[in-house]
């Protein structure tokens, strides 16, 4: 091998570390914690009914939204502006890919949380005890389901930091 094709090799291998490292060390930050409710949790008593998502197909369920990440997203938005939660299409899908590249089943087996008992979970890689403290009425009581996932975070995203419109990183 050449010296050329060895400084090459070299360099692409140091890039791939680096590039896994990083990865994980942004990975591990990705996790969410509990604090209180979010206040529009108690502005309105009742929610829109909400059909438990669990697949990722593109059939239309009983609430009118497709099966999909698409659907998931319109659906919790709908139910965010019943209840005074702020954000944005872009904004929940931006963090739904960095968090779980859309699979709801995702799952974070190997950061702190989950070292400790309780990994994070779902589209938005929420763990149980965040999920319990801003679980939206009117959503699935069940951390994986995808537009209560959905929901959740964007409340303690809104509780935190003001919307999930203001997370670009790990929150």
């Amino acid at each position: 091998m050449t010296t050329h094709a060895l400084n090459r090799t070299s360099r692409l291998r140091n890039l791939s570390v680096t590039a896994l490292a990083t990865t994980a060390a942004a990975a591990a930050a990705l996790t969410l914690t509990s604090t209180s409710a979010h206040a529009a949790e108690t502005k309105q008593p009742t929610a829109p009914a909400v059909a438990k998502a669990t697949t990722s197909g593109d059939t239309q369920g009983n609430s009118g939204y497709t099966n999909n990440l698409d659907g998931w997203i319109k659906e919790s938005l709908a139910i965010m502006k019943a209840k005074g939660i702020p954000g944005t299409y872009e904004g929940l899908h931006r963090n739904i890919m960095r968090e779980s590249s859309g699979n709801p089943n995702a799952q974070n087996g190997w950061d702190v949380n989950a070292q400790k008992g309780t990994p994070s979970k779902g589209l938005l890689q929420v763990i149980q005890p965040t999920f319990s403290a801003y679980h939206v009425a009117g959503t699935a009581n069940s951390l994986t389901d995808p537009v209560a996932n959905i929901t959740a975070a964007a409340n303690y995203a809104a509780d935190r930091y003001g919307s999930i419109d203001n997370v670009n990183s790990a929150y």
